[in-house]
């Protein structure tokens, strides 16, 4: 019987950001950050920034046992948040997503530096980590291709009841630097 794997280790940290693993008490700090209608307006769920649409979000978040806050390690001020999610043994895979940052955190080292955290300690278990990108969140897809993910198809997603597309993107463990 293979070992079960921590998606949620205690900390992953660089010198630019630490991801701390997100708890139900982290809501009123990661709202203040999700409550700016601007990081949303490329994203499929573009109402996000309302408290009652955000708690779903979060809600799954903390169901799933996979999430984390984006610290920024030189103020120690939360950011955003990202989580693991759809982990498939029998694939080894793993997706990365569910990502946000604050504005003033956009186009920097913070999404590359969370990413690579994620990346490198997922790719101590799985050999492919895919990503699930609206197709009007050509932010997010440029900053994915960035790290080496490749677009590979596009997929039907459901969210809360309502069919999305969004362009699947992969990184293979063997492409991996």
């Amino acid at each position: 019987m293979a070992a079960t794997i921590n998606w949620q280790p205690a900390t992953l940290q660089d010198n630019i950001v630490k991801l701390k693993p997100l708890i139900i008490s982290d809501f009123n700090s990661l709202f203040k950050v999700a409550a700016d209608p601007l990081i949303w307006e490329q994203h499929p769920a573009k109402d996000r920034y309302k408290k009652y649409v955000f708690h779903l979000y979060f809600d799954g978040a903390i169901a799933g046992g996979k999430a984390f806050l984006i610290i920024d390690n030189a103020v120690n001020k939360i950011i955003g948040s990202t989580r693991y999610y759809d982990y498939k043994p029998k694939e080894s895979s793993i997706a990365v997503g569910f990502t946000f940052l604050s504005r003033d955190s956009w186009g920097g080292l913070y999404n590359k530096s969370a990413k690579r955290l994620l990346l490198d300690y997922a790719f101590q278990f799985v050999d492919k980590v895919y990503f699930h990108i609206g197709p009007t969140n050509v932010r997010s897809q440029l900053a994915i291709t960035k790290i080496g993910a490749v677009k590979v198809k596009e997929i039907d997603i459901d969210n809360n009841g309502q069919t999305q597309l969004h362009y699947e993107y992969v990184i293979n463990k063997k492409d991996w630097q």
